[in-house]
Order: C-alpha cells, then structure tokens, then sequence
C-alpha cells in the first residue's frame, strides 16, 4: 500500500479542527502508517510511546483484568485519538489498544506531542476534552454490558464496526468478538446464526454482511443512538 492510500492528518478530525498555528506545532513530528486487524498499539500498563489519531478504521480499548480476560470499553475512529493524555503527564496506558477495523493513521511520539502540549492550548484542551468522551463512552458500554442481552449488544457492536469501516462488509472472527462483547464464542455463534436465519446478515468465514440495516438497527438497544449521538457532538 502507497502512502497515498494512508489518508493523511486532516483526515482526523481532532487534527483538523487545530487552528493552523497549533498544528504547526505537531507536523514536524507526524507519520503516516497503514495498520492490520489485530495488531496491538499499546498494552495496558506499558509507557506511551505514541500518540494516534486515525484517519479511518477503528481501535478498540479493552480493560484487562487480572486472569487475562479483556472487553472493550470504548471505540476510537477518525474523530478521536488514542494516547493523548500522555501530553499532560498519564504516561501509561489503563487500557490496552487494538487495531479492531484495519486502519489508516497518523502518530506523533509521545514526547513531542507532550512539548507541543506544554506550550499550547488548543493542544492541551484536545487531549482533555476528548479524554471526557472516552469516559462518558466506557460508562454507556458498561451500562450495556450490564444491563442489555448479547443479541442487542451484538447488533450495536456490528452497526459501530460497519460505521467506522464505511461498509455493509465487516471481517470479524467469532473469537474477537467473543472478547469485544466479553461473551463465550458459543454465544456469539448462537446470536449471529439466530440473526443469520431471520435474513438480517450472512456471516461466513470471518466475513459479516448486512443485508437489512434497518432490521439490525431494530434489534440493537438503545445505546447504539446514544453513542452515535455522542460521536457527532464532538466538536
């Protein structure tokens, strides 16, 4: 892949909406980079190297316990930015990041975001702010992993991924949404064949296509809205 194909940092939203002379700051510093499925960026506990802003795709953070185990807390698309707190001293990660949607993305080192942050604003206002959304994120998705059945919550996490992917076309295995949803794969594979059989999507080999959107979006809850709502009032 070209890196033409990469997209670039305007692309981000967070990075397009820097006034001209507060981006300054940061593009010396900044990369493009194409990034797989699966690849983790950071794992819970481990220093910040990186700050990421994504261009398209999607990351996932997952709160890891002590026996191994992770579920997602919070998504992260072309309107956010992983890392950013380490511009103003949270210098390791609470939460490990994965690639869940292949993506496109820009990244500065930690150590130059945290300069540019120092002497800037606009910066440092980028990084708190959207600190509060991850927040208020994690607290719907754990209201939902409370509160809603697997079959709802397996529909929200679908129209998320074909959201950020830009596709009707999702490529999930059946493990990784197993620990996405915090499930057993017995009861991912119970739901997507239920779904399958009431012609909503055809899941095969790790390929997930929605053929009835509108269905999907029926069989979701709430909290699909509501995070949708939350991701357009960024400003």
């Amino acid at each position: 892949m070209h890196s033409k194909d990469f997209g670039g940092p305007l692309d981000n939203k967070l990075l397009s909406a820097l006034p001209r002379g507060q981006f300054g700051l940061l593009a010396p510093h900044l990369t493009t980079h194409s990034l797989p499925q699966g690849l983790v960026l950071i794992e819970a506990g481990d220093e910040f190297e990186y700050v990421y802003f994504p261009h398209y795709g999607m990351i996932s953070l997952l709160a890891v316990l002590k026996d191994g185990k992770a579920i997602e807390t919070a998504t992260v698309g072309r309107e956010g930015v992983v890392g950013a707190m380490a511009g103003l001293g949270l210098y390791r990660s609470l939460v490990r990041g994965v690639v869940q949607i292949p993506i496109g993305l820009t990244r500065i080192p930690a150590v130059q975001f945290r300069k540019a942050a120092s002497g800037s604003d606009a910066i440092r206002d980028l990084g708190i702010h959207y600190n509060e959304v991850l927040l208020s994120q994690a607290r719907v998705t754990a209201a939902c992993n409370a509160m809603h059945n697997v079959e709802a919550r397996f529909c929200r996490w679908l129209l998320q991924s074909a959201d950020r992917a830009g596709s009707s076309t999702v490529r999930l295995t059946q493990e990784f949404l197993a620990e996405m949803l915090g499930v057993r794969r017995t009861s991912v594979t119970e739901v997507a064949s239920k779904i399958q059989i009431a012609g909503v999507i055809n899941y095969s080999r790790g390929v997930i296509n929605i053929l009835d959107r509108p269905a999907l979006e029926r069989m979701s809850c709430e909290c699909y809205q509501t995070l949708l709502d939350q991701s357009a009032a960024i400003r």
